[in-house]
């Protein structure tokens, strides 16, 4: 049998999932792994060792901290500086624990890595390809691991994809973990106190000026106190007074200007995507009927799917849709299986 490596965080979902792990691959030396990510987050090593002390189970934790500095701190802040919003957990997904542990698990021998991700990989004869599923759980974090590769796929199990977190957390009380009733994260693991503006500024060193408040016709509304304070949605903190309620619809990084408007104007039925990865098939031949998440708690919605390029592709929904963002990611799915998905480079207002 193969050596599987398991990501462990000391959470109750990658502690469950080494009992489901030893229930199915028993004869499998089983290798419990942390990622050492940044500087004080060394409490989810410890929390991952007392875990693996308990079931008597190898532990390695590997430094990936400059990694992860480069291909997520380094392009979260650029992205936000930029006037984007970026998902962190998606670009984590893709360089660090289905890259750099990725590449670990190979240096240890194992041909299996295995995560606590809410999500199910199926092996589909008809096409030859590994698909992405969502998980029964409405806990499902498929939205988040649309960048996986057919290798990465057909070497990854997540164990945990056909429960739901009520019954994960069963499983831990009913095997004596002490973090069964731990509470999930959150916020951005290297950004807790969710100041995502604060942190910004003190990694940077950079003081971000202040600047115009307009509207989408230019006309001057107030001032704001620094573009990395707004997202686009946003109402409260704008300081304008209007007579309907005003929010951010916009950001221009090059003029530094926070762009405002009315509710009706966060409204668009289309958007670009870049950097699209297919998981279904290996290229987007021609149109294709879908449907699509542009958050992560949003439901799918139905929409038309058109390729530009090899890596960019058009969208456009039934119905508008309500702050699409660009930096946030599409995700595409038929069903409960994940096509594909990519990152929102700009939302084209055709409302």
């Amino acid at each position: 049998m193969k050596n599987i490596m398991l990501a462990m965080s000391g959470g109750v979902d990658s502690s469950v999932a080494y009992i489901l792990l030893k229930d199915s691959f028993g004869e499998s030396k089983i290798i419990g792994a942390t990622m050492s990510l940044f500087d004080g987050g060394g409490e989810a090593a410890e929390e991952a060792r007392a875990v693996t002390g308990r079931f008597g189970i190898p532990h390695e934790v590997f430094d990936l901290k400059e990694r992860f500095r480069q291909e997520v701190i380094d392009k979260f802040v650029q992205s936000y500086a930029n006037g984007e919003t970026p998902n962190p957990c998606v670009a984590c997904n893709k360089y660090i624990k289905f890259g750099a542990f990725f590449e670990a698990a190979s240096a240890l021998n194992c041909g299996l890595m295995a995560t606590g991700h809410y999500a199910r990989v199926e092996y589909d004869a008809g096409s030859g390809r590994f698909l992405l599923k969502k998980a029964v759980s409405a806990k499902d974090q498929s939205y988040v691991l649309y960048n996986l590769t057919q290798e990465q796929l057909g070497r990854t199990v997540f164990p945990l994809g056909n429960l739901e977190k009520k019954q994960v957390r069963e499983i831990a009380l009913g095997h004596g973990l002490a973090n069964s009733e731990k509470p999930d994260s959150q916020d951005i693991c290297f950004i807790p106190d969710g100041d995502y503006a604060r942190y910004i500024a003190n990694y940077t060193g950079r003081v971000f000026e202040g600047g115009v408040i307009a509207d989408r016709n230019g006309k001057i509304l107030g001032r704001h106190s620094g573009i990395i304070n707004y997202t686009v949605g946003q109402r409260k903190g704008l300081g304008l007074s209007a007579p309907t309620p005003l929010y951010v619809i916009g950001k221009d990084a090059q003029t530094n200007t926070v762009i405002a408007g009315e509710n009706s104007e966060l409204f668009s039925d289309r958007l670009i995507a870049g950097e699209v990865n297919w998981i279904a098939f290996g290229k987007l031949g021609g149109t294709l009927r879908l449907y699509a998440r542009t958050r992560y708690s949003q439901p799918e919605q139905p929409c038309t799917v058109s390729p530009i390029d090899e890596n960019k592709a058009s969208v456009i929904f039934d119905s508008p849709q309500r702050a699409i963002t660009p930096g946030q990611s599409v995700v595409f799915y038929d069903g409960d299986v994940v096509v594909g998905g990519g990152t929102i480079q700009s939302e084209i207002n055709n409302c």
